[in-house]
């Protein structure tokens, strides 16, 4: 598995990402996390454009930030696309979270099983002694190339918002 040291920094700390750095243009890799107790794939999501918000923990402030204004700018896009926060947390911890906060346009995806979204879309932080990935946003479009692709350089940053919108509404 391809490792990019020093790709991310976490309170300014240089950490080794885990997999490649996905580019625009590029076909999504597949992965296996959990809705629930259920496996979800890429395949398994809506053939439509898919938003990608990958954050750490939703139990942080800028990750719960992070969250709650996708689901506020996906919320006018209705079913034109799906989006979904993916993240280290248990599958139960995600619900309670998007039932706490009010989340309703923004499906949780659980990389716990076997770190595979983390890998195969390179945010995976190595070295941290709770496994964690690193913040970034992806966009897929309907045939499933990504379309825009931001890994945030410091863990604790937030994304680019408004171009990941922009980039999620071009390829509706």
């Amino acid at each position: 598995m391809e490792k990019r040291p020093n790709a991310v920094t976490f309170k300014g700390a240089p950490y080794t990402l885990v997999g490649p750095q996905l580019k625009p243009g590029a076909k999504a890799p597949d992965f296996a996390c959990l809705s629930g107790l259920e496996l979800v794939s890429l395949s398994k999501t809506p053939a439509k454009t898919r938003l990608f918000s990958v954050v750490p923990s939703l139990d942080t402030p800028v990750c719960s930030m992070q969250t709650k204004k996708f689901d506020e700018a996906v919320a006018a896009l209705k079913d034109s696309v799906a989006s979904y926060t993916i993240s280290l947390d248990l599958p139960f911890a995600q619900k309670r979270f998007c039932t706490a906060e009010h989340v309703a346009n923004m499906q949780t995806l659980s990389d716990v099983h076997d770190h595979s979204f983390g890998q195969h879309y390179g945010v995976l932080i190595e070295g941290l002694p709770l496994a964690l990935l690193s913040r970034a946003v992806f966009v897929v479009d309907k045939a499933g190339t990504i379309t825009y692709a931001e890994y945030v350089p410091e863990v604790g940053a937030q994304p680019n918002y408004d171009a990941a919108v922009v980039a999620l509404k071009a390829a509706v």
